[in-house]
C-alpha cells in the first residue's frame, strides 16, 4: 500500500479508504449494503491485512448507524486507523437539523463522537454546500472544533471550485483553520471535475479524496454491453446516481477496461481504480463492498501499474468535450499554462 501527504498537511494517508455507506444499511443506503457489526470487523480486518489506515463514513448513513457499527467494530483497535467523518445532510425533523449553522455543526460533531466511541476526528468533512449560512459562521465553528482537539482536520465534499475557493479565501482572511482535502466523485465515467475541481486542489494544495470511483460499481466489469446485469444490480435503473447520459460511451470505457484486465490477469473493477489513483492530485480512492471478497478485489488495484499506453488507450476512450473558457484557451494561450492549467488538455 502506498502512503500520500493529504494536501498540504503532515498526514499520510492510504491510497485506499475504506468506505462505509453499506454498515447498517437502512434508508435509501439499503440499496448499497446491509451490513452488520461482524460484516464490518471482518471489512476492517481486510483493510488492516492491507495497509488501509483511513476509514470514511458520514453521520447521514443510515441515520447514523454506520458510525455506530464502526464504533462498535473498532473498539480498542480504534488508533489502529484514522477516522473520517462528514457533516451537513438533514439528521432530524427540525428546523435546525441540518445544515452548516455552528448550532448544526458543532452538535453534529458532538453526536458524531458518541456514535464513534472516540475522543477525536481525524478528518471532519463539510459534506455539502450550504448556501443560506454565512461561511464565516461555518468555518469558525470548525476552527473551534479543531482548536479543542475534537477534530484534527477539516475538510469538504462536493463543494463547486468557486464554492471551494470562496471558502479558502475566508480562512486565510480570517486565519481560520483551512481545508486540506475536498471529497469528490470523479471516475473514467465521470470526468467533469477536471475542468475545475482537480485544478483547484493542485493551485490550492488540497489533497483529493474519489468517492464511488467505481461510478457505482458501473466500472466493474459486471454492466456489459448486450449483456444482462445480474439480478439485483441498481444501475441503468432508477438509481441514477451517477447520471448515465451516454450509454454507449460508458459500455465503451467498460470494454476497453475488461480487455486491459483481461491483459494483466485482474478485473475492470482494478483497471479503473488504478487509471483513477494514477490521476494528478487524487490522494485515496474510498472503495466500500457489499461483501469480503469484492472489497479483496478492488483492493488488488493497489498493486496494479498501468503502463503509459494502457493510460493513454483508457483516456481516449473516456475522454469529454474540452469546455469554455478551456477549449479557447488551449487555443489562444497554450504558450502561459500553469501546472493546474493542464489537466483539461490531457488525453
Amino acid at each position: 500500500m502506498e502512503y500520500r501527504q493529504l494536501g498540504k498537511s503532515g498526514l499520510r494517508v492510504s491510497t485506499f479508504t475504506l468506505g462505509t455507506m453499506g454498515y447498517g444499511g437502512t434508508g435509501w443506503a439499503a440499496m448499497v449494503g446491509q451490513i452488520g457489526v461482524e460484516g464490518v470487523r471482518d471489512q476492517l480486518a481486510v483493510a488492516r491485512d492491507h495497509g488501509i489506515n483511513l476509514v470514511d463514513t458520514a453521520d447521514v448513513y443510515s441515520s447514523g448507524m454506520s458510525e455506530e457499527l464502526l464504533g462498535e467494530a473498532l473498539g480498542a483497535s480504534r488508533d489502529d486507523f484514522l477516522l473520517a467523518t462528514k457533516c451537513r445532510m438533514p439528521m432530524g425533523e427540525g428546523p435546525n437539523d441540518a445544515g452548516l449553522s455552528r448550532h448544526h455543526v458543532l452538535r453534529s460533531a458532538e453526536a458524531s463522537l458518541r456514535r464513534l466511541r472516540t475522543d477525536h476526528i481525524d478528518l471532519y468533512q463539510v459534506h455539502e454546500w450550504d448556501g443560506q449560512t454565512p461561511l464565516e459562521e461555518t468555518l469558525s465553528a470548525l476552527d473551534d472544533l479543531v482548536r479543542s482537539g475534537k477534530v484534527r482536520y477539516i475538510g469538504v465534499s462536493n463543494y463547486a471550485a468557486w464554492q471551494l475557493m470562496k471558502a479558502l479565501g475566508v480562512s486565510d482572511a480570517r486565519g481560520y483553520e483551512r481545508f486540506v482535502s475536498q471529497q469528490i466523485h470523479y471516475s473514467m465515467h465521470s470526468r467533469h471535475v477536471e475542468d475545475e475541481l482537480v485544478p483547484v486542489s493542485i493551485d490550492q494544495g488540497l489533497g483529493i479524496l474519489v468517492w464511488s470511483p467505481l461510478a457505482g460499481g458501473l466500472l466493474s466489469g459486471k454492466y456489459r454491453r448486450g449483456v444482462e446485469p445480474p439480478a439485483g444490480s441498481r444501475h441503468l435503473s432508477a438509481w441514477g446516481e451517477p447520471p448515465v447520459p451516454d450509454e454507449n460511451r460508458l459500455y465503451d470505457i467498460i470494454e476497453t477496461a475488461v480487455a486491459i484486465g483481461a491483459d494483466h490477469g485482474v478485473s475492470a473493477a482494478q483497471v479503473s481504480l488504478a487509471w483513477t489513483i494514477a490521476q494528478p492530485a487524487v490522494t485515496s480512492l474510498i472503495v466500500g463492498a457489499r461483501t469480503v471478497e469484492q472489497l479483496q478485489d478492488s483492493l488488488g488495484a493497489a498493486d496494479l501499474v498501468l503502463s503509459d499506453d494502457e493510460l493513454a488507450r483508457l483516456d481516449a476512450v473516456s475522454r469529454e468535450p474540452m469546455r469554455y473558457p478551456f477549449w479557447h484557451q488551449a487555443k489562444t494561450s497554450s504558450d502561459r499554462l500553469g501546472p493546474a492549467d493542464v489537466v483539461q488538455r490531457r488525453g
